[in-house]
């Protein structure tokens, strides 16, 4: 698909990953980019750069009104980039109950799907357009030491197959972006060396406009697959370190 004129929506747009992703798709030529944020203010620094290009949109994709307002303001997208998401730092055994897995499951999985529903009838009446999902290396290698995180990129990664049969009739992409250590806020907690977001934003637009399945998007991402093909049950053994306080090695 064509990123030159197209319109698109990112979530949890306003800082690290959603934000490098407005700035690539300006770059890339698109002729509107909207900005999900959970507070319109948080954004105002984009709609200035974007010079009249970039539109703010009140959106927390926990709250099916929020969504359903965004879908009715967001008549002319193209390229649906569902990126905000949530990481709460609770194995799912220590965790004192069970709000933190609720919560990721939500942000990371029912907040994309909902997107997903009500972006669809207006992605249809485009002859090509795309919903990207920005997953984590956490959703193809299972990581005890992120609790219901890992969990719900799984999910995330099998509802981007499922959209994609669904979707395949109306010429509408689905990617899933694989997401390794990146240097934003979510994953402070991560140590060793980081890409930056603009490393996998660019990665995500080249896969956007080849229509690509999967995208591994940086190195991490990468050498997890690797190591997986490679010997899955060793791999498996390793990811326990996490829990020991080991350095977690696949946060987005």
């Amino acid at each position: 698909m064509e990123i030159k004129d197209s319109v698109a929506l990112v979530t949890g747009g306003n800082r690290g990953i959603g934000e490098a992703f407005v700035r690539a798709f300006l770059a890339a030529g698109a002729a509107k980019v909207y900005v999900g944020t959970r507070e319109i203010a948080n954004a105002q620094h984009l709609v200035d750069e974007g010079q009249g290009k970039v539109v703010a949109v009140q959106l927390d994709v926990s709250k099916p009104e929020q969504i359903e307002a965004a879908a009715a303001q967001c008549q002319d997208v193209s390229i649906l980039v569902n990126n905000a998401g949530q990481f709460s730092m609770q194995t799912l055994l220590k965790a004192p109950d069970l709000s933190a897995a609720r919560a990721e499951m939500e942000i990371n999985y029912f907040g994309p799907l909902a997107m997903c529903r009500a972006f669809a009838p207006i992605l249809a009446r485009h002859a090509q357009s795309a919903i990207a999902n920005v997953l984590s290396a956490g959703g193809i290698v299972a990581v005890p030491g992120m609790g219901g995180y890992s969990p719900s990129k799984f999910a995330g990664r099998a509802m981007s197959t499922c959209l994609r049969a669904e979707l395949a009739p109306q010429n509408t992409s689905v990617t899933a972006l694989i997401v390794g250590s990146v240097d934003t806020r979510m994953a402070s907690h991560v140590e060793g060396f980081k890409e930056t977001p603009a490393t996998i934003a660019e990665a995500a637009l080249k896969g956007i406009r080849k229509g690509a399945d999967e995208v591994d998007t940086d190195f991490m991402a990468v050498d997890v697959r690797a190591n997986i093909a490679r010997d899955p049950k060793g791999y498996e053994l390793q990811m326990r370190r996490s829990l020991s306080g080991e350095r977690v090695t696949t946060g987005r």
